[in-house]
């Protein structure tokens, strides 16, 4: 998404963020956030996960820290946003903190490491600056949308998660919380992007807009369906899946005319 909002963008420097973002980063706090929670039942894209091993902890945290080593080299601003975000992962999984087992503190360090922050570093790795409240607008957007459907599939770990003592948005707010959510954030998410990218890109925001209101009614029929049966769990990656891949083609599609003109 930060791409479509930087004119030049510095392809070398993105590409090789994005993988320090999405696997380093990401990849880490995934590592981090499993070895702590020790699901047993369906968690992200595993319908079955694999036993956690006692060298993994120190190996996720070692991940983490290489990839703010290599984030130092973009600059500090770069480097500070991407140590929020680690910081944030480590609040949002350590069990003296543990900001999952509390509803709105979840949502906070989700939608703040994984939706602005990521917005920002896909930014100011493309060579964007400075960060303005327009950017901060962008962000807020992005955030929408990951959070509109980030706990949908809590609904499969909240017997883990209640063993835990964790009250997760799942736990406390149930199917009909968790519908509410989407319904709410992920039309505003695509209203606030649409807009931003009518300004910025003109005819790709009226084409976000078509994407994401045929998205939403797709998404919004199937999660109204949901009854939290743990044969549903298929469902909810689809779901997942459908979300992210119709915005995700959209974006490649829209880079590659970019470059291609």
């Amino acid at each position: 998404m930060a791409a479509l909002f930087v004119d030049e963008v510095n392809w070398p420097q993105y590409g090789l963020q994005f993988l320090n973002v999405h696997v380093l980063l990401f990849g880490g706090a995934t590592v981090y956030n499993s070895w702590w929670d020790k699901d047993e039942g369906p968690v992200g894209g595993l319908e079955s996960p694999p036993k956690m091993q006692r060298w993994m902890w120190p190996v996720s945290l070692v991940i983490q820290y290489l990839g703010l080593y290599w984030a130092i080299y973009v600059g500090w601003n770069f480097a500070l946003i991407y140590a929020i975000s680690m910081v944030l992962f480590w609040l949002y999984s350590s069990p003296l903190v543990r900001w999952k087992g509390k509803p709105i503190l979840s949502l906070i360090a989700i939608g703040v490491s994984t939706g602005t922050n990521s917005f920002f570093l896909g930014y100011l790795a493309a060579g964007g600056y400075p960060i303005t409240l327009y950017e901060d607008l962008i962000a807020l957007g992005v955030a929408c949308l990951v959070l509109s459907l980030y706990p949908v599939s809590q609904v499969f770990q909240t017997e883990d998660d209640m063993n835990r003592g964790d009250e997760t948005f799942a736990a406390k707010y149930g199917l009909k919380g968790i519908k509410w959510l989407f319904a709410v954030l992920f039309p505003l998410g695509t209203v606030i992007l649409s807009v931003t990218l009518v300004i910025s890109k003109g005819t790709a925001g009226y084409v976000f807009g078509g994407v994401g209101s045929l998205a939403y009614l797709a998404v919004l029929y199937l999660v109204l369906q949901l009854e939290g049966k743990k044969s549903e769990y298929p469902l909810v990656m689809r779901i997942k899946f459908l979300a992210s891949l119709s915005f995700v083609l959209f974006m490649l599609t829209w880079i590659a005319s970019d470059l291609l003109l």
